[in-house]
């Protein structure tokens, strides 16, 4: 429930709630606008909002990537729809993690439109020049507040910032640190790690154990890119749903086949010319190989091609040297 607001920010938030209806942007319930009460009521949220989630370890990785991929595809309905593009789209102006309120099933809701712009939606123009910055210190894109100008790679560079509050388990600002010091906003300082590959030392220590390298490393680039110094060249929200879609894909899929490959298959594959498939491909794929079978020469995987490997070693046969290693499921 929402009450105290002025006028204009009153109206202009009834009117995106009303206009603007979406599975993961916060439904309305009701308004008042009596007796000088000015009230909106949301969908109940019993699961408050996400800043207050970020270090529960109980948020489990996969349930953070589905919230992401929850958020992004408000954005994406927000900023003008993709399927069936609207005439008008939002800029939110306010992304953060704590306007991103959770049901009782953890599914993400967009809220607090009071500092929101509805704008065109058109190819040539997708920016609103603005006298009055609006948002919050730790997520407001830099550019914007450079060039005076918003547009929806604004909205891509704060929700970058709650990706990587996502993967951290921090907020853009943690406490205790100097407001004025914005090299220490997780923003800056997610880059400035990710760019010196240590990355991985800032990642929430409450799921760092059920995230696989590839989940990470693609995950890290796309909240990477939407923090790019130049807007035009971050992705479109549409763009992060498809590549966070990906990321759940990979979690997904390691959980399945991870159980099924043998214990040493990872010291298996360091033998061969390819050791980084161990990490770059997914876990069902390298199941597919292995289950073709290996041939070691000398102590090493000789063969890169393992889908054709049984035939090669049929040709190469009977050659004392080869070894075929197989196992049956």
């Amino acid at each position: 429930m929402m009450h105290g607001e002025g006028v204009r920010e009153f109206f202009l938030e009834l009117d995106i709630l009303l206009k603007f209806t979406h599975r993961n942007v916060i439904g309305l319930e009701g308004y008042c606008d009596e007796m000088g009460e000015k009230i909106i009521v949301y969908e109940y949220a019993p699961n408050s909002s996400l800043d207050n989630l970020l270090n529960d370890a109980s948020l489990t990785w996969k349930k953070r990537l589905e919230i992401g991929i929850d958020v992004a595809s408000g954005l994406e309905f927000l900023h003008g729809g993709v399927l069936i593009p609207r005439q008008e789209m939002v800029l939110h102006r306010d992304m953060k993690s704590g306007n991103i309120l959770l049901d009782r099933n953890l599914k993400a809701k967009i809220s607090n439109f009071e500092l929101s712009l509805i704008s065109p939606n058109k190819e040539d123009t997708n920016y609103v020049v603005e006298d009055d910055p609006a948002g919050t210190a730790g997520y407001i894109d830099p550019a914007y507040l450079k060039n005076d100008t918003i547009r929806k790679a604004a909205d891509i560079y704060s929700f970058g910032v709650v990706l990587f509050e996502i993967l951290c388990g921090r907020l853009a600002i943690p406490t205790g640190v100097d407001v004025q010091d914005k090299e220490q906003y997780l923003g800056p300082l997610a880059k400035n790690f990710y760019e010196k590959n240590k990355l991985e030392e800032l990642v929430f220590e409450g799921i760092k154990e059920q995230i696989v390298p590839l989940s990470l490393s693609t995950f890290a680039k796309v909240a990477y890119n939407c923090l790019h110094d130049e807007p035009s060249q971050r992705p479109t929200a549409s763009e992060v749903v498809v590549q966070l879609k990906k990321v759940l894909e990979c979690h997904e899929d390691c959980g399945i086949w991870e159980p099924e490959l043998p214990s040493d298959y990872k010291e298996i594959i360091q033998q061969s010319k390819t050791p980084e498939i161990c990490y770059t491909k997914k876990k069902e794929v390298i199941y597919n190989m292995l289950h073709k079978g290996i041939l070691i020469q000398n102590g090493n995987v000789v063969n890169n091609s393992f889908p054709y490997l049984l035939h090669f070693v049929f040709m190469l046969a009977p050659i004392s040297f080869i070894l075929l290693l197989y196992w049956e499921v």
